[in-house]
């Protein structure tokens, strides 16, 4: 098991204040940037653990190591296969936030509390997954969309991608409110 960056995360989340500011998570990938809005109303948790893996630069040089084509890409495992996380779990969020394209979702196993630091972004509209996964942000403008679309349409091997879609960077944007 990997070692827990629980105390990292902790320490991160101190730097963040939903009632003063919103942010922005900018993941640069090797096929473009993507920015995410989050949605700290309907999962404030996800909202902060995401905002604080990024902060500790847990993202920085991970992959998206599943593709479904016109469902979605996944990214977040520090292992690169699907079976990592950071050394903890966070309580799920469920909320009224349809799963449709563009949204940003946290992935876990099957029990509904074990989510980490995996996370997938939709590229279709996979509503049965509303209300079984916590949905926590979304992308930002047409642009960022678009390139998760363009990643989500890279050929792939049982739903693995037959070439590194990679998360350069993941940065965190702030702006007063």
């Amino acid at each position: 098991m990997a070692r827990s960056r629980k105390a990292e995360v902790d320490a991160a989340l101190k730097n963040f204040d939903f009632t003063k500011n919103t942010y922005q998570i900018e993941l640069d990938t090797n096929h473009g940037k993507v920015l995410l809005d989050l949605l700290p109303d309907v999962a404030p948790g996800h909202c902060a653990n995401m905002l604080a893996l990024a902060s500790i630069g847990f993202y920085n040089g991970l992959i998206f190591h599943r593709i479904i084509k016109d469902f979605m890409i996944q990214g977040g495992c520090p292992d690169g296969n699907g079976m990592g996380g950071p050394g903890y779990s966070i309580k799920a969020e469920f909320n009224k936030t349809p799963h449709v394209k563009g949204v940003l979702s946290m992935a876990r196993s099957q029990s509904p509390d074990s989510a980490g630091s995996q996370f997938f972004i939709c590229t279709g509209d996979p509503r049965f997954l509303d209300n079984q996964y916590t949905a926590f942000g979304k992308c930002a403008d047409k642009a960022s969309l678009d390139v998760v679309l363009k990643m989500g349409a890279v050929p792939t091997s049982q739903d693995r991608p037959l070439q590194d879609v990679k998360i350069n960077t993941a940065k965190v944007l702030s702006q007063p409110k």
